[in-house]
């Protein structure tokens, strides 16, 4: 399977609300992605595989720090590293535009993602009690900081 990263496009809304709603329980809408492409403090990538749209990740940039808003794979596609190639792109364009740290939030019962994200240096430094609702659970406040 060839996995190639590039920028979130016009054509890639519709297909990234389907997996968002196979994967969430409260998912993004098409206009939700559809917005992100006029917001410039915003980078969001999409991975294809083999062509196709396999998921996306993104930040919003405020002062140098990124907040990780978003990562999903297809659930056909999960377990096979994708999600890893788009965050290893992603910090890596973030840290060649200036971002200093990134943060994100990530369901406490959630270890195979909270698994990537250490693998990639993240660490928790608190909890958001009852972050997440569908159901109602807290959420892992992860950092990495500068290189």
């Amino acid at each position: 399977m060839k996995i190639t990263v590039r920028e979130l496009r016009e054509e890639d809304v519709e297909e990234l609300s389907r997996i968002e709603a196979e994967c969430f329980s409260m998912p993004w809408s098409a206009d939700a992605f559809r917005d992100l492409l006029f917001r410039d403090y915003c980078t969001y990538l999409v991975a294809l595989a083999d062509g196709r749209v396999a998921g996306c990740c993104g930040y919003t940039n405020l002062c140098d720090e990124a907040n990780i808003d978003n990562v999903v794979v297809a659930p056909e596609y999960q377990n096979s590293g994708i999600a890893q190639i788009m965050l290893a792109d992603l910090l890596e364009r973030g840290y060649r535009s200036g971002v200093e740290a990134f943060t994100l939030e990530v369901r406490v019962s959630n270890l195979t993602a909270i698994h990537i994200y250490e693998k990639f240096g993240f660490v928790t430094e608190g909890i958001r009690p009852r972050f997440y609702e569908r159901p109602t659970e807290d959420a892992a406040i992860m950092w990495l900081r500068s290189k």
